[in-house]
C-alpha cells in the first residue's frame, strides 16, 4: 500500500513541477483588500517581500483617494474633531469689520449731535451740525478706504455747486470742509444717511410741491447768509458719471438774490478692479444696502474733486446753469 501510494504521488509531483508559471513566485495579492491573487494555486505561506510588495502600492492608493478621488471613508478621515477648519474669506471679513465701525461709530456720533444741539444757541446750530458731520465724514472716508485728492482752495462760504454721482459724494464734500446739504425728501427716510442727514441739518426739498419748494429756497437763503456753506447738486439726481446731467435752476435763486460767492465743484471716482458706474455711482433703481454692502468689499476707492470759482456772474438762474454746468464739464474732462 505503501508503495503504491508511493508510486502515486510522484508523478503528480512531476506534473505540478511541469507546470508552466512557478508555484510561489508570482502569488501576491492584487493590494486593494481583495482576495483575488493572480492564480488560482493558493500561497498560504506569503514571503516578506510579497508582503512589503502589497502594503507600499496599498498605502499610495489610499494618499490618492483622500487627496482627490472618491472614497467610502474619505469624509470619516477628513472631518475629525479637532481638525482646522478653512479660514474665513478676507473680503467676508472686511465687509464685516467695515460695517461694525460705521454701525458704531454712527450711532456715538449721532448721541453725541442729540446731546450737544440743546446747549448751542440757535444762531450757531448750523455751524456746530456742520462741523460735526464733517469729523464723522472723515473718520467714514478713512474706514471705507477712499483716497481722496482735491484740486483748488475749498469754499468757506456761499454756494457750492456739484455734479453728483453717489451717496459718497456727501462724505467727499464734507470732509474737506463743514457746509450743509441740499438734498431732495427721499433722503430724510434713508437707513442710516437719513439719520445723520437729519442730524447735520440737512435741507430738505420737495421738488414736487411749488410752495415746499420755495420754503427750501428761503432756507437755503439763510443759511448762506449765515456764513455757512451751502452744497447744492443741480442735477436733481445721480448719475452714472458718464457726462453730467443739465442743471435745475430753481434753488439757484438764493444765490441770486443774497450775491453770494459761487463755486463750482467736480466729483470723479476710480477703482482698480470693478466698474465705477456700477458699484460708486448710485443710480437708476438701484438698492441702497446692497449697494452699499458691495461697496465694503473694495479694498480702495480713489476720489478727485475739484473747486473753481465762478467765471462771470450771470443775471439769470438759467443763465447761471447753464455757465455752472459747462465749467463743471470743463473740470472734469
Amino acid at each position: 500500500m505503501c508503495c503504491r501510494v508511493g508510486s502515486i504521488g510522484r508523478p503528480a509531483a512531476q506534473a505540478h513541477a511541469r507546470l508552466p508559471w512557478p508555484r510561489g513566485k508570482d502569488l501576491r495579492s492584487a493590494c486593494v483588500g481583495s482576495p483575488i491573487r493572480h492564480h488560482r494555486l493558493f500561497d498560504a505561506a506569503r514571503s516578506p517581500l510579497a508582503s512589503g510588495r502589497c502594503t507600499r502600492p496599498f498605502l499610495r492608493m489610499n494618499t490618492i483617494a483622500v487627496a482627490g478621488m472618491p472614497h467610502p471613508g474619505r469624509d470619516k478621515c477628513i472631518n475629525t474633531p479637532g481638525r482646522s477648519e478653512s479660514p474665513i474669506p478676507a473680503t467676508t471679513l472686511l465687509v464685516f469689520l467695515r460695517t461694525m465701525a460705521v454701525a458704531f461709530f454712527s450711532l456715538v456720533a449721532l448721541a453725541e449731535i442729540i446731546t450737544a444741539v440743546p446747549f448751542i444757541q440757535s444762531l450757531h446750530r448750523a455751524n456746530t451740525r456742520a462741523r460735526w458731520l464733517s469729523r464723522w465724514c472723515r473718520f467714514a472716508l478713512r474706514v471705507l478706504g477712499v483716497h481722496l485728492r482735491t484740486n483748488g482752495p475749498a469754499p468757506t462760504r456761499g454756494l457750492l455747486v456739484c455734479n453728483h454721482l453717489s451717496y459718497l459724494d456727501v462724505l467727499v464734500l464734507s470732509s474737506v470742509a463743514p457746509c450743509i446739504f441740499v438734498a431732495k425728501r427721499d433722503v430724510a427716510g434713508w437707513p442710516l444717511f437719513g439719520w445723520l442727514a437729519r442730524a447735520a441739518g440737512t435741507i430738505f426739498v420737495d421738488r414736487s410741491s411749488r410752495l415746499a419748494a420755495s420754503r427750501g429756497v428761503d432756507s437755503m437763503r439763510k443759511a448762506i447768509e449765515s456764513g455757512a456753506v451751502v452744497v447744492l447738486f443741480a442735477e436733481g439726481t445721480s448719475s452714472d458719471g458718464a457726462t453730467v446731467l443739465p442743471f435745475k435752476s430753481a434753488l439757484l435763486e438764493p444765490a441770486l438774490q443774497s450775491c453770494c460767492r459761487i463755486t463750482a465743484g467736480a466729483i470723479d471716482y476710480s477703482l482698480e478692479n470693478g466698474l465705477v458706474a456700477d458699484e460708486v455711482c448710485y443710480w437708476r433703481d438701484m438698492t441702497l444696502v446692497p449697494h452699499l454692502l458691495n461697496l465694503f468689499t473694495k479694498p480702495a476707492i480713489s476720489a478727485k474733486l475739484a473747486f473753481a470759482p465762478l467765471i462771470g456772474r450771470p443775471r439769470t438762474r438759467k443763465d447761471l446753469a447753464r455757465a455752472l454746468r459747462e465749467q463743471i464739464v470743463a473740470m472734469r474732462s
